[in-house]
């Protein structure tokens, strides 16, 4: 049990449980929504039977539960007992707040579908406030936006440092096959001497010396590269901070064979090299005719 990290994520309605729970999933974690609180105990025991395969998990527990709800407290007490650790992340946020973004999904109040949501919002925190009293973080929702609201859970339960919260892809592609449709960043370099028009070379990928040692010879790639490298290394921890899980950087030649394969495969010993997860794939070199390396 002492590897399993387990938080529950409860709070008032429309503080941004949801907005969290994928928030959560974006940081490895198995999220659970609306589980009933009896079922904690055995939803977590089953995880850390796992054999390492489930290590975090965060579950939505909230009033939507009804009457299950009304265990949570008790249920926590009798975990606590049995040795089980959890976190409790409790969100608020002003009734003002809580009233116009109820106003603006034009949705019902769950403490009162038939009511005023001002008088469901009071219900709601006489109903919450002893499991309230029992938060390991308290965060209040009410000036936040989406991705300041993100930010403050990765500094929470991220478990690393900022550069490793984001996973880049790099890929190399051709033109001829379609650019990818997953890219955020294309970079087109067919302007790069082509290996192609060498016959030695032809046959052989971007991936080999003597095609990276010809394309690199070349004042326009040593520029080129240089000032590619100044772009990514500012854009990266910028979609960091700006809360971004993934990045895409694609990279496109003619074939995908030569050049692109060759930039990409740079772009990610750099990336790797200053501590980032990346990984990079070759996506159209399967649809050229390759001597081995």
């Amino acid at each position: 049990m002492e590897d399993l990290r387990l938080v529950i994520i409860t709070g008032m309605s429309g503080a941004g449980k949801s907005q969290v729970a994928r928030a959560m999933e974006d940081l490895g974690y198995f999220c659970v929504d609306n589980l009933p609180p009896a079922l904690i105990p055995k939803f977590a025991e089953l995880c850390a039977q796992s054999a390492g395969r489930v290590r975090k998990i965060a579950l939505v527990v909230d009033i939507r539960g009804g009457e299950f709800f009304d265990t949570l407290v008790q249920v926590l007490e009798d975990m606590e007992k049995q040795g089980f650790f959890y976190e409790i992340l409790f969100l608020e946020a002003a009734d003002e707040t809580l009233i116009r973004r109820y106003k603006e999904t034009r949705r019902r109040h769950p403490m009162a579908p038939h009511g005023r949501i001002s008088e469901g919002i009071s219900r709601e925190r006489d109903r919450l406030e002893h499991i309230r009293g029992r938060a390991t973080h308290i965060i209040d929702t009410s000036d936040l936006s989406t991705a300041q609201l993100k930010d403050k859970i990765a500094d929470l339960f991220a478990g690393e440092r900022e550069f490793e919260r984001m996973t880049i892809t790099v890929v190399s592609f051709g033109f001829k096959y379609g650019i990818p449709l997953d890219a955020d960043m294309v970079f087109d370099v067919r302007f790069l001497p082509n290996p192609f028009y060498v016959e030695s070379l032809r046959k052989k990928s971007g991936e080999t010396p003597e095609v990276g040692e010809y394309i690199w010879k070349w004042p326009i790639t040593q520029q080129f590269m240089e000032k590619l490298g100044g772009l990514v290394d500012f854009l990266v921890p910028n979609y960091i901070k700006e809360g971004k899980s993934q990045l895409i950087i694609a990279v496109g030649c003619t074939g995908g064979l030569h050049r692109s394969v060759f930039v990409a495969n740079k772009i990610y010993e750099g990336l790797r090299n200053k501590g980032y997860k990346v990984n990079v794939e070759h996506r159209d070199i399967k649809h050229n005719i390759v001597e081995p390396c």
